[in-house]
């Protein structure tokens, strides 16, 4: 089991915006929200509105670091399929339908199948898990997920000793994401992990966040959340997850792969071709801050790559 370990540049845990206060807000607002929402929208539209997520349980795994607001965590986002902007996947997804969903699991593994994100979320525990989030583009949250731990589904569908990868997709449904109509990326966006990244206990399978289900803006109903990597490894809205025994190429290595390495590891050391890593911009602060190797989780994760050139496996 991990055990978390402070380090010294960690607001302590009295900075940490209190979850009953914000809690009574989120309540009051979302009463209101439901009101108006009950006037203008139609009953199909409501019926998608995030709920609460029942039985979550806290992780050891957790940051103290102070959270982001909920407006920065739903409001400022990539998400190419509703558009380019970083407020286009709030504005751009009225229309997305997380509910019926389901995951194809399939590949290299004795026992394929299908699972429903209702299957998901009531036969696995839900953690809220309060893990750092930093983007290649060097902006960071402090985001509290509520999901469960990839390692644990994975097993159900018994991956063969040949499966060295695991490959996911996200759904291609132009009509449900207006982004898709046009070629900004190759479309399915595709993402992976190395096998023993994958069933590494802090990988995360979201399907919340805040103690609710994921709005659409941020990947509903499931996304991936590793926390050592960069931000487009999180791949969003996934409907397939395959085991493989080859490397697979990612939307973004083959969109510029002189850019975007197949491991994403955030590395204060390499910079982007056009831009530093050495410092982050935390989401509601002015001030960069110093980037943390592997997103600070270099305790939990860097044995996965003892003997590795991270430049050369950037």
């Amino acid at each position: 089991m991990l055990i978390k370990h402070t380090i010294a540049s960690d607001p302590k845990s009295f900075e940490i915006t209190s979850k009953a206060a914000y809690l009574k807000r989120r309540d009051f607002l979302k009463a209101t929200l439901a009101l108006s929402a009950a006037a203008i929208l139609p009953t199909s539209a409501q019926a998608y509105l995030p709920q609460k997520i029942e039985g979550v349980i806290k992780s050891p795994f957790s940051t103290d670091e102070k959270l982001n607001k909920y407006d920065e965590v739903t409001g400022y986002n990539n998400f190419y399929e509703f558009g380019t902007g970083k407020g286009d996947p709030l504005d751009n997804s009225g229309d997305f339908k997380p509910k019926p969903w389901t995951i194809k699991v399939d590949g290299l593994c004795n026992n394929p199948g299908e699972i429903g994100i209702e299957d998901l979320m009531g036969q696995y525990q839900q953690e809220e898990r309060i893990y750092r989030m930093r983007c290649v583009e060097a902006w960071s949250m402090v985001i509290p997920w509520v999901g469960v731990e990839l390692a644990s589904l994975l097993k159900k569908f018994d991956p063969k000793t040949e499966a060295k990868y695991v490959e996911f997709t996200t759904l291609v449904d132009p009509k449900q994401f207006p982004g898709q109509k046009y070629p900004i990326i190759p479309w399915p966006y595709t993402e992976g992990l190395r096998m023993d990244e994958a069933m590494h206990p802090l990988t995360l399978l979201a399907t919340g966040i805040f103690g609710e289900e994921l709005p659409p803006q941020n990947g509903a109903p499931i996304r991936l959340v590793v926390p050592w990597k960069y931000g487009f490894k999180s791949i969003k809205s996934i409907v397939r997850i395959r085991f493989v025994d080859k490397m697979p190429t990612s939307t973004w290595m083959q969109q510029a792969p002189s850019e975007y390495g197949f491991y994403a590891n955030v590395n204060p050391d390499v910079d982007h071709p056009r831009w530093t890593q050495a410092k982050e911009r935390r989401i509601g602060e002015f001030f960069r801050r110093p980037t943390l190797a592997f997103n600070g989780y270099a305790e939990e994760v860097a044995d996965l790559y003892k003997g590795m050139d991270l430049r050369k496996n950037f």
